[in-house]
């Protein structure tokens, strides 16, 4: 939009905490708020079009901030914690065998007794449920697209996007201003690689002193199977095939209650190979012998895709700036070896909430939230992530097996002797974006066709995560410049983005509208399918000239996840 084009005032309403996204972190800390004072005035802003709409993951929960949140929720008859682990297994895979690998040699924080199966969706429309019963105001539907400050450059709320623009970014005739949340504090809790996470990042130097942030990227179906298939409890993770020994990833398969089995598969963006597609290892992985069986005679019900954070203890960049605080997957509080973040998301929002009441009890507002930085480390969500800082540099260095080996020595030196280490605390070196090689130092992958039955293509899996945007709105993904990516993206790296993306957003193609293969940019066009998009923020993370950036589109659009 132009600049010069005059805009009506924005009308605004004030809260005490302004909360944006909905996701376990935000939520939690909602309701930690309105436990420690019941009258301050809480709002939490949802880009999806509900609750859970957007969540998505895998999951395994361990139950240790459920019980310090809301510690009697196992007599809640509508609480989403029913299919408690019951048997874990783990498998190195090779193309036609799985070696499993004995639980006692597995360090104790692996172990996921005790742990949940649970859609995360679900767990966050009952958080939210419990919040709004509390008093807590939630807009879904409402993207939080501009951080508002004051004249000293304190955070002083958020503002959501405008609507009814047309394509070009102008006023239409349905125009509406997006409306000004402010707040003595604002927390950011968006999830992973949020829009206004990585400004704040970026205008305040918080990465500085720290490792750059790695990330992963997770492609999951749920599946309804054949009864005499399911095991309720069962928890498998594998590594190894179809993945090569430089490519790290790794799978996941989860038994819930109602004959449903959620699989996923997990790519780390710092691969090198520019022909790799996540989205057709996934479907490879599933016709492993070990797997193939489980969703034989099954019925795939639903489709989704996010990326993760992966760089923990070395990454958490600093999380606090004046007037508020990142919170959750925004901050990067996944534990990669377990695959498990949705506790510490839901620790780190208590944490903020609760230094949040202090600061407001002591009459204060927009300055920085002290303790809160340190006190993450020094608890529980420190102690988690310092076992396993490790394990992600070790792998990427050494490969699969090798380094997941060296992985587990490492956890297990870090369990035995209080987070000691032989390794020290390693670095991760570049981002993700900048592991990409030429696509000339490797061969193209020939993936085969999918079946339909248990391997699919990326047009019928988009429908099955119900996304939905404005065709006539501003694409929310802006690509800076589109020569650089002719030239670079395609003419050097072979258009990769075409690959990584697991829901076919982005095509190379030449006039005739046929897939441009290679790295030919003679007759080449970049087409951006913005409608396709599952807001997973892999081009984001991975174009190798950081060209692409993902902006909310209108709130309420995307995916529509029911219980992923």
């Amino acid at each position: 939009m132009s600049e010069e084009m005059e805009l009506p005032e924005r009308e605004s309403m004030e809260f005490d905490v302004v909360i944006v996204g909905a996701g376990p972190a935000g939520l939690s800390a909602a309701i930690r708020l309105k436990q420690l004072n019941a009258d301050l005035s809480v709002v939490v802003l949802e880009k999806g079009p509900e609750v859970g709409a957007h969540i998505l993951s895998g999951a395994v929960v361990d139950p240790i901030a459920i019980d310090r949140l809301i510690p009697d929720w196992r007599d809640d008859p509508d609480h989403p914690f029913k299919t408690p682990v019951k048997k874990d297994q783990f498998f190195l895979l090779t193309a036609s065998s799985a070696i499993p690998l004995p639980n006692f040699a597995m360090p104790p924080l692996m172990n996921n007794h005790g742990n949940y199966i649970v859609s995360l969706g679900n767990v966050c429309r009952w958080l939210g449920a419990k919040a709004e019963a509390l008093g807590v105001e939630i807009y879904p539907g409402f993207a939080g697209a501009e951080v508002l400050y004051d004249g000293s450059g304190a955070v002083i709320g958020v503002a959501t996007g405008d609507m009814g623009l047309e394509k070009d970014g102008t006023p239409g005739p349905n125009y509406e201003r997006g409306m000004a949340l402010l707040g003595k504090y604002v927390l950011i809790g968006e999830g992973v690689r949020g829009s206004l996470a990585k400004q704040l990042i970026a205008k305040f130097d918080l990465q500085e002193g720290r490792e750059p942030q790695k990330f992963g990227l997770g492609i999951k179906e749920l599946w309804e199977v054949d009864p005499s298939k399911h095991q309720p409890g069962l928890v498998q993770h594998s590594f190894g095939w179809p993945l090569d020994k430089d490519t790290g990833g790794g799978s996941f398969l989860y038994h819930l209650e109602d004959n449903q089995v959620a699989v996923g598969f997990i790519v780390h963006l710092n691969y090198r190979n520019p022909w790799i597609s996540p989205f057709q290892e996934f479907q490879r992985f599933k016709t492993h012998p070990r797997v193939r069986g489980t969703f034989e005679g099954g019925k795939r019900i639903a489709y989704g895709a996010r990326a993760v954070t992966e760089g923990g203890w070395q990454s958490v960049p600093r999380l606090t700036f004046p007037g508020g605080a990142l919170i959750g997957c925004s901050a990067g509080f996944l534990n990669v070896p377990r695959i498990k973040g949705s506790h510490n998301a839901m620790l780190s929002g208590m944490l903020a909430a609760e230094k949040l009441a202090e600061a407001l009890a002591a009459g204060r507002a927009q300055d920085e939230l002290s303790g809160y930085d340190d006190e993450w480390r020094a608890g529980d969500i420190g102690k988690d992530l310092k076992k396993v800082r490790n394990a992600k540099p070790l792998w990427s260095r050494f490969g699969t097996p090798f380094g997941i080996g060296l992985g587990g020595f490492d956890m297990w030196c870090a369990t035995l002797f209080g987070g000691w280490s032989p390794f020290g605390t390693l670095k991760h070196g570049k981002p993700d974006y900048a592991a990409l090689e030429p696509a000339a130092n490797f061969s193209p992958i020939d993936y085969p066709k999918p079946d339909g039955k248990l391997t699919f293509d990326r047009a019928s899996s988009v429908f099955l995560s119900n996304t939905n945007h404005d065709e006539n709105e501003p694409p929310h993904l802006h690509v800076a410049d589109l020569e650089l990516q002719k030239t670079s993206e395609l003419g050097v790296y072979g258009g990769p983005s075409a690959r990584f993306c697991p829901v076919g957003v982005y095509e190379w193609v030449d006039s005739a509208g046929n897939a441009v293969q290679g790295t030919d940019t003679s007759d080449a066009k970049f087409v951006v399918n913005f409608q396709n998009c599952v807001h997973c923020k892999t081009c984001d993370i991975k174009d190798p000239n950081q060209n692409i950036n993902w902006v909310p589109p209108y709130g309420g659009e995307g995916p529509v996840y029911p219980n992923m």
